[in-house]
């Protein structure tokens, strides 16, 4: 697979990347190497890595807990921590080898400490390789509330290795697929065509999509960083998916939902409110759900649950003045942006997923 140029870096996959690396390694001088990983990617992807490195010596590995909950001030408290009692100093440098928590928070790291050190991304789930990895945004929760700090920051590189994919559990699998899916609804439809005929995850049928899908979503950012306009679009189904995901994440009394899990509901609610507002035939959103319930379960939303969900709906990042703004579909591939719509269809996009 070829490799795709981004804003000012490169994404490199399989044996190129590490062609790569090892080339940026004899090249460049780095006073101190960090390998940031989680304790699921220290044990299962760690071991591949550094097999692939010419020289690994006197790399220094920081590991924090895996899990979304980790993507915190705290966790990076501890590691900016690390990082200075380990001598690090603004010529060091940060591969951040895991998924999108990993990479988002290990790139907001190493953009923040000592005004800025530099990094290389190695996502390892499907999530993170079809949407971590190209953007140049790094950032953390402020509690269950998704990505409210961070900032915009390039990698020297970012390397994308099917092989770790074999280290991800299905459940992982099928929420990076929730990201590609998107992109066939916004951008691709023969994605989708390709995706509703799944039965199972297939690695095979899976790889050729990952490139794709990061093509789609750098073109994107290309033509439009910093989201004030096109880039918008690849926030599809998740104004709900991520009120979603915070509000099961913050209830005790709700199962922790992956991030794929509650965009693959936000896609279907925002569906049905485009065939409210958008005039988007309803068999879209129909096929979606039927497609959501067979492979990734049941996700309850309750009227009980309607309040609250709305009300964290209030901080996603594409609103102005409180005013909630959905991305919205005309047709497949024909997005409309910064669409607000009433509270009552609000609740009854919400109620419509669970029926």
């Amino acid at each position: 697979m070829n490799s795709i140029r981004s804003t000012g870096y490169s994404v490199h996959f399989g044996d190129k990347a590490y062609q790569s690396l090892n080339h940026y390694m004899n090249k460049e001088f780095c006073s101190k190497i960090f390998v940031m990983v989680d304790n699921n990617t220290r044990e299962h992807c760690w071991p591949i890595l550094k097999d692939k490195m010419e020289s690994n010596h006197g790399l220094k590995v920081l590991e924090i807990r895996a899990g979304e909950k980790f993507k915190n001030l705290d966790t990076c408290q501890q590691i900016w921590e690390q990082l200075s009692a380990l001598g690090a100093d603004r010529k060091s440098m940060i591969i951040n080898l895991g998924g999108g928590v990993i990479t988002d928070m290990g790139g907001f790291i190493a953009s923040c400490f000592k005004r800025g050190i530099r990094f290389i991304n190695i996502p390892t789930t499907l999530l993170s390789m079809v949407d971590a990895s190209v953007g140049a945004k790094t950032g953390i929760d402020l509690g269950v509330l998704k990505n409210q700090i961070g900032l915009f920051s390039n990698p020297e590189m970012v390397l994308i290795d099917p092989e770790y994919l074999k280290t991800v559990s299905h459940r992982e699998m099928r929420s990076g697929l929730a990201e590609i899916i998107k992109y066939g609804y916004t951008f691709d439809k023969s994605l989708w065509e390709e995706i509703r005929t799944f039965d199972s995850i297939d690695l095979t049928r899976i790889v050729p999509l990952v490139h794709k899908s990061v093509e789609i979503k750098n073109q994107v950012v290309l033509d439009d960083l910093h989201e004030s306009g096109l880039r918008k679009t690849l926030n599809f189904g998740h104004t709900a998916g991520h009120a979603i995901e915070s509000y099961f994440l913050e209830k005790d009394f709700k199962s922790d939902l992956t991030h794929g899990e509650a965009i693959a509901a936000g896609m279907v609610i925002e569906l049905y409110y485009s065939s409210k507002v958008c005039d988007l035939p309803i068999h879209w959103a129909e096929e979606l759900k039927d497609f959501v319930r067979k492979f990734y379960g049941k996700i309850d939303i309750n009227a009980e649950d309607c309040d609250s969900i709305m009300d964290l709906m209030v901080f996603d990042k594409k609103n102005v003045s409180g005013v909630i703004n959905f991305v919205l579909l005309e047709a497949m591939e024909n997005c409309k942006i910064d669409q607000q719509i009433s509270s009552e269809l609000i609740r009854e996009g919400l109620l419509y997923f669970s029926e």
